[in-house]
C-alpha cells in the first residue's frame, strides 16, 4: 500500500513568506511579542511544519509560546557572542534564584542597568575573562532582542519566552553537576548565521 503524501493547503497560510523570513533569519517567533503572527502559526501549525520539513527545515514549537527553525548541526560553530549571551543568561537566572524569585517568572523581571552593574560586582572575574563590561553586557541584551529573546521595556530590557530554550538546559546541567563546566557554551542562540556568516 502507497503512502499518500499530506495535501498543503497553501491558501491557509497568508503568512507564509513573513513568517519563513523570520525563522529562516534565525529569530524565534513569540507569542507575547507578536500575537498576531503566532496565531496564525498556531491556527495552522501542522500545515507549516509540513510544508517547512518538505523544505528541508524543522519548524519547532513549544507550547509555552515560542516557535523557531531547528537544525540538529548548531552546536558545531558557537561562536563567541552565542557564548557570552548564554553566560549572561545564566548568571541572571543564578542572581535571581539567590533573590528568591521563581525563574519560570523571567518574564515578569525588568533586566535594568543597576542588574548589570550588581551582576559585575558578583562575577567580576568570569565577566572580564570574558572581555566584558556593563556596556558590553547592555549590548549583549540588545543582540538578545534581534533574535526575539528580549524586548525593549521601561528602564531596561524583558525576557520573552524563547529564553524557556536557555533556562531548560540550565537546569538540565544543574542536575548532572559533572556536565555543567563551560555550560554557557553548550547553549546556542539561533541555528542561523546572519548577513555577515556569523552565528547571532
Amino acid at each position: 500500500m502507497t503512502n499518500q503524501p499530506a495535501t498543503l493547503y497553501v491558501g491557509r497560510m497568508p503568512r507564509l513568506g513573513e513568517l519563513f523570513k523570520l525563522f529562516n533569519a534565525g529569530r524565534h517567533l513569540n507569542r507575547v511579542a507578536e500575537p498576531a503572527l503566532w496565531a496564525e502559526l498556531e491556527q495552522e501549525q501542522e500545515q507549516y511544519q509540513a510544508l517547512f520539513s518538505s523544505l528541508g527545515y524543522q519548524l519547532r514549537v513549544d507550547a509555552r509560546g515560542f516557535a523557531w527553525f531547528h537544525f540538529d548541526n548548531a552546536n558545531s560553530a558557537v561562536n563567541v557572542t552565542t557564548r557570552q549571551l548564554a553566560l549572561l543568561l545564566m548568571l541572571i537566572f543564578e542572581h535571581m534564584s539567590d533573590q528568591g524569585l521563581h525563574l519560570g517568572r523571567f518574564g515578569d523581571w525588568i533586566l535594568d542597568r543597576d542588574l548589570l552593574v550588581a551582576l559585575m560586582e558578583r562575577s567580576h572575574d568570569l565577566l572580564q575573562a570574558e572581555g566584558l563590561d556593563e556596556q558590553n553586557l547592555a549590548g549583549l541584551l540588545d543582540r538578545a532582542c534581534n533574535y526575539c529573546l528580549a524586548e525593549v521595556a521601561s528602564g531596561g530590557w524583558r525576557l520573552l519566552p524563547a529564553v524557556w530554550r536557555y533556562l531548560d538546559h540550565f537546569e538540565s546541567l544543574a542536575a548532572k553537576p559533572h556536565d555543567a563546566d563551560d555550560a554557557e557554551s553548550e547553549v546556542v542562540l539561533t541555528e542561523q548565521t546572519d548577513d555577515e556568516g556569523e552565528e547571532p
